[in-house]
């Protein structure tokens, strides 16, 4: 058979297998590959939901999808061009998202008669089953050629096993030209110091899958994905949670005070906290506490002590915090909530993806308390998103909620290293030194925040706490004085949109339809954008970080068009917003609420459609 080297822009692929087949760390080193290589890339990892689902079963599969290019990407990309499926269950579950000329790559030691009975398939040929039988199938046994591979390793067998996904790695390697450095460095720092005897057996195993794949007759062709054309610059592959966590640290830099993370452990949010513990050099305190209410609250207390303090969470965490944030909005202290969102309600589909905890940003909470909301759009904007919601809390005094997705929070993308020195300085709003008096509430002109004054300072003596006050501080159930502060409280979070960037609009100005969304939406509607852009059909989208306040000219750019198109994974909780705070407008929706992403080709007909 003639070998064929295609060069390509894109490719997509899928692994998946049982929780404990390494597909998470398969698809993140070949990720991580690519990004050294220099290729566009977005990953998505897809976990299962139970802890323990039965082995082989397919509530138990665990997927990575990677999406590389040779041009920046945007997103995880819509059908994959290879499915590795470590077991009939991973085939049955994963099936679907196969492009038309899709290559499948399958562990046939896993199916045989009790693999497939756990699979719930029916029949002896999986593939027909499911509809697949003209793609391009490679059954290989990689079980015992990983077995026969490490033979004389001296591992035991439980030991070899776990290396069939770095055999599969080294196929993968083959079939889409990666070279083996990166693997080979990786093992190196992973085993070289504790288990120095790891590291021959992985780096002969993932060899020798290279090589099987090289020299089998089953794979026609193998691809070439050229580097990106990226603006220069040093660049590394970073998760949506870890550059959360470093936009953190590096807000607490520029402001000059110390950073504390009060969280609860929660799905898919924790390591957000995992990263911040890891960077007590830099000043960073973190406390995992016993539940999400001691979360916030040790939070508060730690801003009430002058530091830049943050709690991190999912939606069911957030609503146990409803409470404490309507505390740190009534003692206007600066605070930054992280809701990395799942689907819900309750604990819903913990790891899965959705936007719809929005209303419970804008709304969870009782009495008239409003506070900041805004939004990550991808997994490198985390950390601009997490700078700027700290740099608004503290230099505003007021809670703010910064919405991102578990899709941003575990999938990646190539972040380029940015100079701190053209990051904005962040200043606080201490209270001036020397002052004759203090009261805690009495606000600046412009921006209606209160002045900062930590516990200890001589002369600055204060209450704050959950009773309403004068602006002198003073106790007051006087209703002409809490229907004060409760303007006062709406007018600061509005005077926010000051320091907004304004609404840009991507493609024709002015028209009939506005395709608009927010947060991690932002990648799949300007690939949809541009793939009918590609036809010839003008598109205009905007796409919004800033949800309370809107930014600003937001009412200026809707007048200019017919109707507003809004695309967001909840029933429509954005749309009503704004529906509520710009009324007048024509409002058109498209919503998907399956714990599941966008696809780009989705959202292109559903445009096409409208328009």
């Amino acid at each position: 058979m003639q070998h064929n080297i295609i060069d390509t822009q894109d490719v997509v692929i899928r692994f998946a297998g049982d929780s404990g087949d390494g597909m998470q760390l398969t698809g993140s080193l070949f990720a991580n590959m690519s990004a050294v290589l220099g290729n566009g890339l977005s990953t998505f990892p897809d976990y299962p939901a139970e802890i323990r689902a039965p082995k082989g079963t397919v509530s138990g599969v665990s997927g990575y999808q990677v999406h590389i290019g040779s041009h920046k990407v945007s997103t995880p990309g819509d059908y994959c061009d290879m499915l590795v499926a470590m077991n009939p269950a991973a085939l049955k579950a994963n099936a679907r998202w196969l492009g038309r000329t899709a290559m499948v790559l399958v562990n046939e030691d896993a199916f045989d008669a009790q693999g497939m009975e756990k699979a719930g398939f029916t029949t002896d040929d999986p593939f027909v089953e499911l509809g697949i039988e003209d793609r391009t199938i490679i059954a290989a046994p990689i079980t015992r050629l990983t077995q026969e591979s490490l033979s004389d390793s001296g591992l035991d067998m439980p030991a070899i096993l776990k290396c069939k996904n770095m055999f599969t790695l080294g196929m993968a390697c083959y079939i889409y030209s990666r070279p083996l450095d990166y693997v080979y460095d990786y093992i190196e720092s992973k085993f070289g110091k504790k288990h120095p005897e790891m590291v021959a057996p992985n780096k002969k195993v993932v060899t020798d899958g290279f090589n099987y794949a090289a020299a089998i007759q089953a794979i026609p062709n193998t691809y070439r994905v050229e580097p990106a054309d990226l603006e220069k610059g040093r660049y590394r592959n970073i998760t949506g949670n870890q550059a959360i966590a470093w936009g953190f640290i590096a807000a607490a830099e520029k402001a000059g005070i110390p950073l504390f993370c009060g969280s609860y452990p929660i799905t898919p949010a924790t390591s957000i906290l995992e990263e911040l513990a890891l960077h007590k050099n830099l000043g960073v305190k973190t406390m995992q506490t016993e539940d999400e209410i001691a979360g916030i609250c040790t939070a508060i207390g730690a801003s009430f002590a002058g530091n830049l303090a943050v709690t991190t969470t999912s939606g069911p965490g957030l609503s146990l915090k409803s409470e404490a944030l309507g505390l740190a909005v009534m003692t206007e202290l600066p605070l930054v909530v992280v809701d990395v969102q799942r689907g819900g309600p309750c604990t819903g589909l913990p790891t899965k993806t959705e936007q719809s905890d929005l209303s419970e940003a804008l709304y969870g909470r009782n009495g008239e308390s409003p506070l900041v909301v805004m939004a990550s759009s991808s997994p490198a904007d985390c950390f601009d998103k997490a700078f700027l919601a700290a740099k608004i809390a503290l230099e505003h005094m007021t809670p703010v909620v910064l919405l991102s997705e578990g899709f941003l929070g575990n999938g990646s993308e190539p972040w380029k290293i940015p100079s701190m020195a053209g990051y904005p300085q962040i200043k606080p709003r201490f209270a001036a030194s020397g002052q004759s008096s203090f009261h805690p509430f009495e606000r600046d002109s412009q921006t209606f925040a209160r002045e900062w004054a930590f516990p200890g300072q001589k002369g600055y003596e204060h209450r704050v706490g959950g009773l309403e006050k004068t602006p002198r501080g003073v106790l007051s159930t006087d209703p002409d004085n809490h229907a004060l502060m409760v303007r006062e409280r709406a007018e600061k979070v509005a005077r926010v949109a000051a320091d907004l960037p304004a609404l840009e609009v991507e493609g024709p100005q002015q028209g009939d339809l506005l395709v608009v969304g927010w947060g991690g939406t932002a990648g799949h509607i300007r690939t949809a954008a541009g793939m009918l852009r590609k036809e010839g059909i003008a598109v205009s989208t905007a796409h919004f970080s800033f949800i309370n306040p809107l930014p600003p000219q937001t009412e200026e750019v809707f007048s200019r068009f017919s109707r507003i198109m809004v695309c967001e994974l909840n029933s429509g909780q954005f749309a009503a917003w704004l529906r509520s705070c710009l009324p007048g407008h024509e409002y058109i929706q498209y919503n998907k609420v399956q714990g599941q992403t966008f696809l780009s080709a989705e959202l292109a007909d559903a445009i096409r459609k409208a328009l």
